[in-house]
C-alpha cells in the first residue's frame, strides 16, 4: 500500500474559482452537517470564545456559520486554505500528473471536516481540531472524532507521513498502533548554539516544500525521502530514527 502524508488545515479560507476544481465531497460530510448546526446555534459570545479570535474573526466567522450551504460555492480544499503551508504547496500551477499524486497520497485533517482529499469541495469555517465543542455527549473534538479519522486513513494506508502539527497528529497517533498503522514523523529545523530548533513559519513552509517535492518526482518510497534538499535541508541521519525522519536547514 503507498504511503499517505497528513497535512493540518489553515485558519485563513477563501472561495476560489480556478483549477484546480472540485472533484469530489467530503467524506464524512454528514459529521460536517452535525458540526454546522451546532455552531449555528452558539450565541455570538458563545461562538467568540470556543473561536479564541479578535471580534473582527468572530463576527466574519459567526455570519458565515448562519449562512453556511454545505453544497454550494465550493472551493477544492487544497486551495481554499491560504496558509504558508499550502502557498509552497501551490496546487494551482501543478501538472496534471502531479495534482493525480496528490489526489492519491495527501490528505487533509480538519476540525470541521475530518480528513479531506485535496480536491473535496469546501467552504470557508473556523473551527479547529483543539476546540472544546461539546457535542453528541463529547467534551472536544478529539472525543468526537475518537479513531474515526485513523480508521479511515487505515483503509487506505498502512503508513501515514506525518507533516502535521502536533494539535492535528494528535487525532491520528492515539490509535495508530491498534490500527496498525506506521506513522513517520518529519521534523524540520536548524541548529542553533548547538540545539535543534524547530521555527513555526519555516516549518509549516517546509511541510508545503515537501509535499510539493513528492508529487514533482513522483515519491513513491519512503527510502527516496533522503533526496529531499529543497531550501537547504538534508536529513541528518544521526538524529533521525525509524519513527522520526529530521531534517537540518544547512544554508
Amino acid at each position: 500500500m503507498s504511503y499517505v502524508m497528513i497535512i493540518s488545515p489553515a485558519k485563513k479560507m477563501n472561495v476560489v474559482e480556478g483549477p484546480p476544481y472540485v472533484a469530489g465531497t467530503p467524506r464524512f460530510i454528514n459529521q460536517t452537517e452535525e458540526l454546522m448546526h451546532t455552531v449555528r446555534a452558539l450565541s455570538y459570545e458563545d461562538a467568540k470564545a470556543l473561536w479564541a479570535c479578535s471580534d473582527k474573526l468572530a463576527m466574519l466567522n459567526y455570519e458565515r456559520f448562519q449562512t453556511m450551504d454545505l453544497t454550494r460555492n465550493l472551493t477544492a480544499a487544497a486551495i481554499a486554505y491560504e496558509g504558508i503551508q499550502y502557498q509552497h504547496l501551490a496546487p494551482q500551477v501543478m501538472s496534471e500528473q502531479e495534482l493525480s499524486f496528490l489526489n492519491q497520497h495527501l490528505r487533509i485533517l480538519s476540525g470541521f471536516y475530518g480528513v479531506l482529499r485535496p480536491f473535496d469541495g469546501v467552504v470557508p469555517y473556523r473551527l479547529e481540531m483543539q476546540a472544546k465543542l461539546a457535542i453528541n455527549g463529547s467534551n472536544n473534538l478529539y472525543e468526537y472524532w475518537g479513531k474515526t479519522l485513523a480508521a479511515a486513513l487505515a483503509e487506505e494506508t498502512d503508513t501515514i507521513v506525518n507533516l502535521a502539527s502536533v494539535e492535528y497528529a494528535k487525532a491520528i497517533t492515539p490509535y495508530a498502533k491498534e490500527l496498525g498503522l506506521r506513522v513517520i514523523t518529519c521534523l524540520f529545523g536548524q541548529m542553533l548554539s548547538g540545539k535543534y530548533v524547530q521555527r513555526s513559519t519555516e516549518a509549516k513552509t517546509a511541510r508545503g516544500t515537501f509535499a510539493r517535492w513528492c508529487a514533482e518526482n513522483k515519491v513513491e518510497e519512503i527510502e527516496d525521502f533522503s533526496h529531499f534538499t529543497e531550501r537547504g535541508y538534508a536529513l541528518d541521519e544521526s538524529r533521525s530514527t525509524e519513527d522520526t525522519l529530521v531534517y537540518v536547514l544547512m544554508r
